[in-house]
């Protein structure tokens, strides 16, 4: 099985980003860009990878 090509995607160089941990029944990790409406993302705190992890 052939996986299908991606596109590369164009990213803004004027974007702010932020990361965050909304507490609560389950710690949230929230990464966004604050300068565009609806640009996050969340995954369960145990799910995300640690900064050492993605070097």
């Amino acid at each position: 099985m052939e996986s299908e090509p991606v596109a590369p995607i164009e990213m803004a160089a004027d974007g702010d980003i932020m990361a965050s941990v909304e507490e609560g029944p389950t710690d949230q990790f929230i990464i966004a860009d604050v300068t565009r409406d609806d640009a996050y993302l969340t995954t369960p705190l145990a799910d995300a990878a640690s900064l050492p992890a993605w070097r």
